[in-house]
């Protein structure tokens, strides 16, 4: 695990104005026109059904509509304003475009990303690289390194965990060679469900009594079958010990792949998937009793 700085991040853009990501070019060190610092009308979903049509613009996430497979900035600032509280620390282990640690600045947490890809790590905080409407917000610290060895944080030292793990073999985070650690390149479903275990078990470890970890997959198809990814990851994060709080059903919209699939679904008779599902696990307290979570924890 190395700590990425901001200094690291000026001597990298100096020499580099664009990271290549899913093969895609995305520039990074220009002049940032910010309109909206944060959202207008924002309301905490209350439903686990969440829909984000439009996705968010304020601050910088404006710049990462061309980032596939992150996130809408709706989801992670519903999570932390709903599972954490100001100065807290949130950590991100597959940090990505920076989207999750964006909602940290600007909601004065104190968030932790985590990245693999040192590309995607260079732009995380080229999208931090904003001024906000007070001098004290808090830092946010950059790390590329391994989600499955979180060997630098203490146990129970982390307040609240949220992330959207790469699904295996759907999203490629470089066009350059596989990065080792990398799980959106690995072999088969079942070494990606794996490798996934070693992520709960670190996730659990870091994570304290009574707190929550948020997680956003989805599923893929395979011989025009589905293929329950979510569920065996699901599966993975109970085994370790956590217990589910929530599932809820995140509907995808403008994916880049759909017109590509309109008319072969109708002539091969399948469904598009559109939606992800966000499990919200909880750890339990050591002296909390097992009647209050029995049901939703490991049952078989």
């Amino acid at each position: 695990m190395m700590a990425v700085t901001g200094k690291d991040f000026s001597t990298f853009k100096q020499a580099n104005k664009k990271v290549v990501i899913d093969d895609v070019e995305i520039e990074i060190g220009a002049y940032k026109k910010i309109t909206e610092l944060q959202p207008k009308d924002f309301a905490l979903e209350i439903t686990n059904v969440w829909s984000f049509p439009k996705r968010g613009k304020w601050a910088t996430h404006y710049l990462n509509a061309k980032y596939r497979g992150n996130w809408a900035p709706q989801v992670p600032r519903n999570l932390i304003l709903r599972y954490s509280k100001e100065g807290e620390i949130v950590l991100d282990p597959f940090v990505g475009s920076g989207t999750t640690l964006i909602e940290c600045k600007l909601t004065n947490r104190r968030g932790i990303g985590i990245d693999i890809n040192r590309e995607a790590v260079m732009l995380a905080l080229d999208r931090l690289d904003f001024e906000t409407l007070h001098d004290d917000y808090l830092e946010q610290k950059v790390f590329q390194g391994d989600a499955r060895n979180l060997n630098f944080l203490t146990d129970e030292s982390i307040d609240l965990i949220v992330t959207h793990p790469p699904y295996a073999n759907i999203i490629g985070y470089s066009k350059l060679s596989k990065k080792e650690g990398d799980l959106s390149k690995v072999s088969s479903i079942d070494e990606f469900c794996e490798e996934m275990t070693k992520v709960a078990k670190e996730f659990f470890r870091v994570l304290k009594p009574g707190r929550y970890c948020a997680i956003l997959i989805g599923d893929t198809r395979r011989q025009k079958h589905q293929v329950l990814i979510s569920f065996r990851v699901m599966e993975k994060f109970l085994e370790v010990g956590f217990a589910l709080k929530e599932d809820i059903i995140k509907i995808q919209h403008n994916t880049k792949t759909e017109h590509l699939w309109r008319k072969q679904s109708i002539k091969s008779n399948f469904l598009l998937l559109a939606y992800e599902h966000l499990f919200i696990f909880r750890k339990p307290e050591a002296k909390e009793t097992e009647r209050r979570v029995r049901e939703s924890k490991k049952w078989w």
